[in-house]
C-alpha cells in the first residue's frame, strides 16, 4: 500500500477517534491519537498475514484499534456509532468478540505477553508469521513487560516486534513526574533486543522499522505526542480521556493536522 494512501487512512481514523471521545462515554482520545499512525502502519504492512498478529496492548486506546480495522474494512459498521452503548461489542478495552482483535487487553503489560506467545507458537509451527504488540511508554511500569522481555530472548524470538508509543504520559500525568523509565534502549539492548528509535508519527520511517531482526526480537522505541492531530490536545496529560460535544468534534476533524 502506498505510504500516501496510508496517511489517507490515518487521517480518517482521527475523524473516527474523536466521534468516540463526542459519544456519552467520551473515549481515551490522547492515548489513541498518538498511537494510530503506529496502528495503521502495522495492519497494513501485516494485518492480512494470517500468521502474524498486530496487538494493542495499552487496551485503554481500544478506539484507535477499532478506527484502523474499520478504515481497512476489517470491521463492517462504524464503531463511532455504537461506541461504549450498552450491549455494543464497541467496548472502551479491545473486544476479542470482533474481527482482528485476538485477544481482550486492557490489563496493561498482558498484551505483551500475548504477543510474544503467539511469535513463539509461529517459531515452533515454522510459519514465519510474526507477533507485532503496540503498547504505551507508562505500561513499561509493569513488571510483565520485562518478564516478557526475557522470555523473548530466552526462547531467541526474532519473530517478536514490541512497539513502544512513547507518548511521555500516563493516566495522572507525565511520566516524567510520577515513575522516569531511564536508559529504555539500553535496558532492551541489555534483554538481547535490537533496538530502534524513530519517530512515531512519519510512516515512512514506521513502515521501513517494522521488519524483525534476523536473529532477535526486536523493540521499536516511537516517539509520539499525545493527542497528535489536534493542537488543543498536543502534548497534554489532561487529554488522556475525554468527553466531548459535537460542536467541539466538529471543529476538530476539521482542523486536523
Amino acid at each position: 500500500m502506498p505510504i500516501s494512501e496510508i496517511a489517507d487512512k490515518a487521517k480518517e481514523a482521527r475523524k473516527l477517534i474523536i466521534d468516540m471521545a463526542a459519544t456519552p462515554t467520551g473515549c481515551h482520545i490522547g492515548g489513541s491519537l498518538s498511537v494510530i499512525d503506529l496502528l495503521v502502519v502495522a495492519l497494513a504492512k501485516y494485518g492480512h498475514d494470517p500468521n502474524s498478529s498486530v496487538i494493542l496492548s495499552k487496551g485503554h486506546a481500544a478506539a484507535a484499534l477499532y478506527a484502523s480495522l474499520y478504515v481497512y474494512g476489517r470491521l463492517s459498521s462504524n464503531p463511532a456509532e455504537s461506541y461504549g452503548k450498552q450491549g455494543s461489542l464497541y467496548t472502551g478495552h479491545p473486544n476479542h468478540k470482533l474481527p482482528g482483535i485476538p485477544f481482550a487487553t486492557g490489563s496493561l503489560g498482558h498484551g505483551v505477553a500475548y504477543a510474544a506467545g503467539w511469535a513463539l507458537a509461529q517459531k515452533l509451527k515454522g510459519t514465519g508469521g510474526l507477533g507485532i504488540v503496540i503498547g504505551g511508554d507508562g505500561e513499561l511500569q509493569e513488571g510483565l513487560c520485562w518478564e516478557t522481555a526475557q522470555i523473548a530472548q530466552a526462547q531467541s524470538l526474532s519473530n517478536f516486534v514490541y512497539i513502544i508509543d512513547c507518548n511521555g504520559g500516563q493516566n495522572d500525568g507525565m511520566i516524567e513526574d510520577i515513575s522516569p523509565i531511564r536508559n529504555v534502549k539500553e535496558r532492551f539492548k541489555a534483554f538481547g533486543f535490537a533496538v530502534k528509535e524513530i519517530d512515531g508519527h512519519r510512516h515512512e520511517d514506521i513502515f521501513e522499522a517494522i521488519a524483525p531482526d534476523r536473529d532477535k526480537p526486536l523493540a521499536i522505541l516511537a516517539r509520539t505526542i499525545k493527542g497528535k492531530g489536534v493542537a488543543a490536545l498536543e502534548g497534554h496529560p489532561d487529554s488522556h480521556y475525554a468527553k466531548i460535544p459535537a460542536n467541539l468534534a466538529k471543529r476538530w476533524k476539521v482542523s486536523l493536522t
